[in-house]
C-alpha cells in the first residue's frame, strides 16, 4: 500500500471509531453509575489509543516517500492497539 492509500484508510477507520465511540458514550449515559465510570475509563483509553494513531498518521503524511515505510510498522501497532481497544469496548458496552 502506498503512502497515500495508508493515509486515507487510517483517516477513514479514525473517524469511523470517533462516531463509534460517541455512539457508545451516549448510550452509557442511560446506565448504572458503575457502568458509566467503567464506560468512562475506557473511553479515556481509547481517546488516547485513538490519539498515538493520529500522531503515527501525521507522522506519515509529514515523511517523504522513502521514509514512510519506516513509520508504516509504529503506524499499523498503534493502529492495531486501538482496533483491540474499540472491539473490546464494543463487546463490553453494547
Amino acid at each position: 500500500m502506498n503512502k497515500d492509500a495508508c493515509l486515507e484508510k487510517f483517516k477513514a477507520q479514525l473517524d469511523e471509531w470517533n462516531a463509534e465511540l460517541d455512539a457508545l458514550e451516549a448510550k452509557s449515559r442511560g446506565a448504572s453509575a458503575e457502568a458509566k465510570m467503567r464506560y468512562k475509563k475506557e473511553a479515556a483509553s481509547i481517546r488516547e489509543k485513538l490519539q498515538d494513531a493520529r500522531e503515527k498518521a501525521s507522522e506519515i503524511q509529514g515523511a517523504n516517500e522513502d521514509a514512510w515505510g519506516d513509520l508504516r510498522q509504529s503506524a499499523e501497532d498503534a493502529w492495531e492497539k486501538a482496533e483491540n481497544a474499540m472491539e473490546n469496548a464494543k463487546a463490553e458496552f453494547k
